[in-house]
Protein backbone atom coordinates (compact mmCIF):
# COMPACT_ATOMS: atom_id res chain seq x y z
CA UNK A 1 0.00 0.00 0.00
CA UNK A 2 2.94 2.31 0.87
CA UNK A 3 4.66 1.32 -2.46
CA UNK A 4 1.42 1.78 -4.17
CA UNK A 5 1.03 5.20 -2.55
CA UNK A 6 4.71 6.67 -3.36
CA UNK A 7 4.09 5.80 -6.86
CA UNK A 8 0.85 7.57 -6.91
CA UNK A 9 2.98 10.52 -5.68
CA UNK A 10 6.00 10.24 -8.39
CA UNK A 11 3.19 10.03 -11.11
CA UNK A 12 1.30 13.54 -9.59
CA UNK A 13 4.89 15.37 -9.43
CA UNK A 14 6.19 14.72 -12.68
CA UNK A 15 2.57 15.27 -14.15
CA UNK A 16 3.09 18.95 -12.27
CA UNK A 17 6.47 19.02 -13.28
CA UNK A 18 5.53 18.27 -16.87
CA UNK A 19 2.87 21.06 -16.85
CA UNK A 20 5.03 23.53 -15.72
CA UNK A 21 7.42 22.95 -18.69
CA UNK A 22 4.78 22.97 -21.40
CA UNK A 23 3.05 26.19 -19.85
CA UNK A 24 6.90 27.95 -18.92
CA UNK A 25 7.57 26.86 -23.06
CA UNK A 26 4.52 28.04 -24.23
CA UNK A 27 5.16 31.41 -22.85
CA UNK A 28 8.33 32.19 -23.70
CA UNK A 29 8.32 30.69 -27.13
CA UNK A 30 5.63 33.85 -27.72
CA UNK A 31 9.35 35.55 -27.09
CA UNK A 32 12.45 34.17 -28.83
CA UNK A 33 14.25 36.85 -29.64
CA UNK A 34 13.48 39.06 -26.93
CA UNK A 35 16.36 37.99 -24.67
CA UNK A 36 14.89 37.85 -21.12
CA UNK A 37 17.50 34.98 -19.74
CA UNK A 38 19.75 37.62 -18.81
CA UNK A 39 17.32 38.72 -15.81
CA UNK A 40 16.91 37.19 -12.42
CA UNK A 41 13.50 38.53 -11.49
CA UNK A 42 10.57 37.87 -12.44
CA UNK A 43 9.11 41.70 -12.24
CA UNK A 44 12.01 42.42 -14.66
CA UNK A 45 11.26 40.12 -17.46
CA UNK A 46 7.40 40.64 -17.06
CA UNK A 47 7.82 44.62 -17.59
CA UNK A 48 10.17 44.20 -20.95
CA UNK A 49 7.54 41.82 -22.01
CA UNK A 50 4.50 44.59 -21.11
CA UNK A 51 6.53 47.49 -23.21
CA UNK A 52 7.39 45.09 -26.23
CA UNK A 53 3.64 43.91 -26.80
CA UNK A 54 2.58 47.74 -26.52
CA UNK A 55 5.41 48.64 -29.03
CA UNK A 56 3.99 46.23 -31.47
CA UNK A 57 0.68 47.58 -31.28
CA UNK A 58 2.15 50.91 -32.06
CA UNK A 59 4.35 49.60 -34.98
CA UNK A 60 1.05 48.43 -36.54
CA UNK A 61 -0.90 50.81 -36.16
CA UNK A 62 1.09 54.29 -35.85
CA UNK A 63 -0.03 57.31 -35.12
CA UNK A 64 -3.32 56.12 -35.46
CA UNK A 65 -2.83 53.74 -32.82
CA UNK A 66 -2.87 56.23 -30.03
CA UNK A 67 -6.13 56.93 -29.82
CA UNK A 68 -6.55 52.98 -28.80
CA UNK A 69 -4.34 53.28 -26.24
CA UNK A 70 -6.01 56.15 -24.81
CA UNK A 71 -9.30 54.24 -25.17
CA UNK A 72 -7.93 51.22 -23.28
CA UNK A 73 -5.69 53.23 -20.85
CA UNK A 74 -6.87 50.72 -17.64
CA UNK A 75 -4.97 48.06 -19.64
CA UNK A 76 -1.41 50.34 -20.07
CA UNK A 77 -2.15 51.33 -16.46
CA UNK A 78 -1.49 48.42 -13.90
CA UNK A 79 -0.31 48.53 -10.01
CA UNK A 80 3.23 47.90 -10.79
CA UNK A 81 3.56 49.93 -14.02
CA UNK A 82 2.36 52.19 -16.79
CA UNK A 83 2.99 52.88 -20.56
CA UNK A 84 4.30 56.02 -21.91
CA UNK A 85 4.92 57.14 -25.62
CA UNK A 86 7.02 59.71 -26.91
CA UNK A 87 8.02 61.30 -30.34
CA UNK A 88 11.23 61.76 -30.67
CA UNK A 89 11.60 65.27 -29.95
CA UNK A 90 10.94 64.48 -26.28
CA UNK A 91 6.73 65.00 -26.51
CA UNK A 92 4.49 62.79 -24.68
CA UNK A 93 1.90 61.30 -26.90
CA UNK A 94 0.34 58.77 -24.45
CA UNK A 95 0.92 58.15 -20.92
CA UNK A 96 -0.72 55.79 -18.59
CA UNK A 97 0.21 56.94 -15.58
CA UNK A 98 0.01 61.01 -15.77
CA UNK A 99 -2.64 61.72 -18.66
CA UNK A 100 -1.76 65.57 -17.70
CA UNK A 101 1.88 65.23 -19.66
CA UNK A 102 0.33 64.15 -22.77
CA UNK A 103 1.26 66.93 -25.76
CA UNK A 104 3.68 68.57 -23.53
CA UNK A 105 7.85 68.15 -24.56
CA UNK A 106 9.80 67.08 -22.05
CA UNK A 107 12.71 66.56 -23.74
CA UNK A 108 14.75 68.71 -21.51
CA UNK A 109 12.85 67.40 -18.04
CA UNK A 110 15.55 66.54 -15.63
CA UNK A 111 14.46 64.62 -12.12
CA UNK A 112 15.36 65.64 -8.39
CA UNK A 113 19.37 64.80 -8.96
CA UNK A 114 19.92 66.63 -12.26
CA UNK A 115 19.25 63.85 -14.32
CA UNK A 116 17.95 64.77 -18.25
CA UNK A 117 15.57 61.66 -18.27
CA UNK A 118 14.31 61.90 -21.68
CA UNK A 119 17.64 62.41 -23.24
CA UNK A 120 19.20 59.60 -21.25
CA UNK A 121 16.29 57.53 -23.32
CA UNK A 122 17.34 58.63 -26.59
CA UNK A 123 20.71 57.51 -26.35
CA UNK A 124 19.68 54.41 -24.68
CA UNK A 125 17.74 53.09 -27.14
CA UNK A 126 20.54 53.82 -29.67
CA UNK A 127 23.03 52.13 -27.76
CA UNK A 128 23.85 48.37 -28.92
CA UNK A 129 25.09 47.11 -25.17
CA UNK A 130 21.41 48.39 -24.00
CA UNK A 131 18.89 45.72 -25.97
CA UNK A 132 15.94 46.85 -23.65
CA UNK A 133 16.86 50.53 -23.49
CA UNK A 134 17.04 50.47 -19.45
CA UNK A 135 17.23 53.77 -17.81
CA UNK A 136 17.71 54.71 -14.09
CA UNK A 137 16.61 58.11 -12.31
CA UNK A 138 13.79 59.34 -9.94
CA UNK A 139 10.14 60.09 -10.28
CA UNK A 140 6.85 59.88 -8.62
CA UNK A 141 4.06 57.48 -8.64
CA UNK A 142 0.88 59.04 -10.18
CA UNK A 143 -0.96 60.63 -6.90
CA UNK A 144 2.09 60.20 -4.49
CA UNK A 145 4.22 63.78 -4.00
CA UNK A 146 7.40 61.82 -2.93
CA UNK A 147 10.07 60.63 -5.00
CA UNK A 148 11.16 57.30 -5.43
CA UNK A 149 14.13 55.33 -7.28
CA UNK A 150 12.51 53.99 -10.79
CA UNK A 151 14.14 51.66 -13.49
CA UNK A 152 12.35 52.12 -17.04
CA UNK A 153 13.16 49.74 -20.15
CA UNK A 154 12.48 51.42 -23.63
CA UNK A 155 11.91 50.08 -26.90
CA UNK A 156 12.42 52.55 -30.32
CA UNK A 157 9.56 52.19 -33.10
CA UNK A 158 9.05 52.70 -36.57
CA UNK A 159 5.50 52.33 -37.18
CA UNK A 160 3.67 51.41 -40.58
CA UNK A 161 3.52 54.70 -41.99
CA UNK A 162 6.98 55.63 -40.98
CA UNK A 163 6.95 57.46 -37.91
CA UNK A 164 9.45 57.21 -35.26
CA UNK A 165 8.41 57.04 -31.51
CA UNK A 166 10.26 55.47 -28.53
CA UNK A 167 7.63 53.51 -25.92
CA UNK A 168 8.66 52.83 -22.17
CA UNK A 169 7.68 51.75 -19.34
CA UNK A 170 9.45 51.43 -15.56
CA UNK A 171 9.47 50.12 -11.72
CA UNK A 172 9.38 51.96 -9.19
CA UNK A 173 11.79 50.40 -6.20
CA UNK A 174 13.63 48.70 -8.55
CA UNK A 175 15.19 45.21 -8.08
CA UNK A 176 18.79 45.88 -9.15
CA UNK A 177 19.40 43.37 -11.64
CA UNK A 178 23.26 42.69 -12.74
CA UNK A 179 22.00 43.00 -16.59
CA UNK A 180 22.13 46.86 -15.17
CA UNK A 181 25.34 47.31 -14.31
CA UNK A 182 27.00 44.92 -17.22
CA UNK A 183 25.06 47.46 -19.40
CA UNK A 184 26.78 50.41 -18.19
CA UNK A 185 30.48 48.97 -17.44
CA UNK A 186 30.29 47.23 -20.94
CA UNK A 187 29.18 50.90 -22.86
CA UNK A 188 32.05 52.27 -20.57
CA UNK A 189 34.72 50.09 -21.99
CA UNK A 190 33.55 50.88 -25.39
CA UNK A 191 33.75 54.27 -24.92
CA UNK A 192 37.53 54.07 -23.46
CA UNK A 193 38.44 51.86 -26.15
CA UNK A 194 37.22 54.02 -28.06
CA UNK A 195 38.10 58.17 -27.18
CA UNK A 196 40.77 57.37 -24.37
CA UNK A 197 41.42 60.15 -22.06
CA UNK A 198 38.24 62.15 -22.98
CA UNK A 199 35.85 59.62 -22.37
CA UNK A 200 36.80 59.64 -18.73
CA UNK A 201 35.41 62.92 -17.26
CA UNK A 202 32.06 61.72 -19.37
CA UNK A 203 31.64 58.64 -17.43
CA UNK A 204 32.69 60.76 -13.76
CA UNK A 205 29.87 62.69 -14.91
CA UNK A 206 27.32 62.44 -11.99
CA UNK A 207 24.28 63.54 -14.58
CA UNK A 208 25.30 60.72 -16.91
CA UNK A 209 23.80 57.28 -17.24
CA UNK A 210 27.02 55.71 -15.51
CA UNK A 211 25.75 56.46 -11.93
CA UNK A 212 22.42 56.01 -10.82
CA UNK A 213 21.37 55.43 -7.41
CA UNK A 214 24.33 53.48 -5.12
CA UNK A 215 26.05 52.76 -8.47
CA UNK A 216 29.03 54.18 -9.67
CA UNK A 217 31.24 52.89 -12.77
CA UNK A 218 34.62 53.37 -11.43
CA UNK A 219 38.34 52.96 -13.48
CA UNK A 220 41.56 52.29 -12.02
CA UNK A 221 44.96 51.54 -13.39
CA UNK A 222 46.93 48.44 -13.29
CA UNK A 223 48.72 49.32 -10.21
CA UNK A 224 45.09 50.05 -8.49
CA UNK A 225 45.31 54.22 -8.79
CA UNK A 226 42.34 54.99 -9.20
CA UNK A 227 40.97 57.40 -12.29
CA UNK A 228 37.65 57.29 -11.28
CA UNK A 229 36.91 55.99 -8.08
CA UNK A 230 34.31 54.45 -6.32
CA UNK A 231 33.40 56.10 -3.90
CA UNK A 232 34.52 59.99 -3.92
CA UNK A 233 35.99 62.34 -6.66
CA UNK A 234 39.07 63.50 -7.25
CA UNK A 235 40.55 62.87 -3.18
CA UNK A 236 41.92 60.21 -2.22
CA UNK A 237 42.28 58.60 -5.95
CA UNK A 238 46.17 57.58 -4.62
CA UNK A 239 44.59 54.84 -2.81
CA UNK A 240 45.21 51.07 -3.70
CA UNK A 241 41.78 50.01 -4.80
CA UNK A 242 42.75 46.41 -5.03
CA UNK A 243 44.41 46.41 -1.82
CA UNK A 244 40.66 46.81 -0.24
CA UNK A 245 39.17 43.86 1.57
CA UNK A 246 35.86 42.95 2.64
CA UNK A 247 33.78 42.92 5.80
CA UNK A 248 35.60 38.69 5.97
CA UNK A 249 38.64 39.97 4.52
CA UNK A 250 38.29 38.92 1.50
CA UNK A 251 39.81 40.99 -1.59
CA UNK A 252 37.49 40.70 -4.72
CA UNK A 253 39.67 43.13 -6.62
CA UNK A 254 43.06 41.23 -6.26
CA UNK A 255 40.55 37.81 -7.33
CA UNK A 256 39.00 39.66 -9.90
CA UNK A 257 42.41 40.56 -11.57
CA UNK A 258 43.72 36.98 -11.18
CA UNK A 259 40.94 35.78 -13.30
CA UNK A 260 40.78 38.68 -15.58
CA UNK A 261 44.39 37.43 -17.07
CA UNK A 262 42.21 34.79 -18.60
CA UNK A 263 39.29 36.82 -19.55
CA UNK A 264 38.27 39.64 -20.39
CA UNK A 265 35.11 40.19 -18.39
CA UNK A 266 34.59 38.65 -14.61
CA UNK A 267 31.81 38.71 -11.44
CA UNK A 268 32.90 38.70 -7.88
CA UNK A 269 30.84 38.45 -4.97
CA UNK A 270 31.84 39.63 -2.05
CA UNK A 271 30.18 40.88 1.99
CA UNK A 272 29.61 44.03 2.78
CA UNK A 273 27.26 45.98 5.71
CA UNK A 274 23.66 47.38 5.08
CA UNK A 275 21.92 50.24 6.24
CA UNK A 276 18.56 48.40 6.25
CA UNK A 277 19.06 44.99 7.94
CA UNK A 278 21.37 43.29 10.32
CA UNK A 279 23.94 41.40 9.73
CA UNK A 280 26.12 41.64 6.22
CA UNK A 281 24.81 41.44 2.75
CA UNK A 282 26.26 39.81 -0.32
CA UNK A 283 27.68 42.30 -3.53
CA UNK A 284 28.05 41.69 -6.82
CA UNK A 285 31.13 43.43 -8.72
CA UNK A 286 31.38 43.74 -12.37
CA UNK A 287 35.15 44.04 -13.83
CA UNK A 288 36.23 44.24 -17.13
CA UNK A 289 39.35 45.13 -19.14
CA UNK A 290 39.98 48.28 -21.42
CA UNK A 291 42.97 50.57 -22.86
CA UNK A 292 43.36 53.88 -22.09
CA UNK A 293 45.57 55.00 -24.77
CA UNK A 294 47.52 51.88 -25.20
CA UNK A 295 48.10 51.27 -21.62
CA UNK A 296 45.32 49.04 -19.57
CA UNK A 297 42.86 49.69 -17.24
CA UNK A 298 40.12 48.08 -15.22
CA UNK A 299 36.58 49.15 -15.27
CA UNK A 300 33.57 48.32 -13.16
CA UNK A 301 30.93 49.16 -10.50
CA UNK A 302 28.83 47.23 -8.12
CA UNK A 303 25.64 46.73 -7.20
CA UNK A 304 23.48 44.13 -5.13
CA UNK A 305 23.80 40.55 -5.59
CA UNK A 306 20.28 39.91 -6.38
CA UNK A 307 17.94 37.78 -4.51
CA UNK A 308 15.92 34.64 -5.27
CA UNK A 309 12.90 35.99 -7.59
Amino acid sequence: MKFQSRRICRQLSLFLFSAFLFSTSGCQSKYPDLGLGMYLYRDTRDLVRFVYDASLVLQNEGIQGIDQFRDNRTKYTTPDYYLYIYSLDGTNLFHGGMPELEGKNLLDVTDKNGKQITKLILRAIENPNNRHGWVHYTWWEPGKFYPVPKSSCHFKVTSIDGKDFFIGGGIDYPHEEKEFIRIIVDDAVERINREGASAISSIADPFSEYNYRDVRVFVFQADGTALISPVVNKQFQKRNIVDCVDEAGHRPFEKALKRLNEKEATWEVFLAKSRYQRGLIKKSLYLRKAFLDGKLVYVGAVTDLPQPP
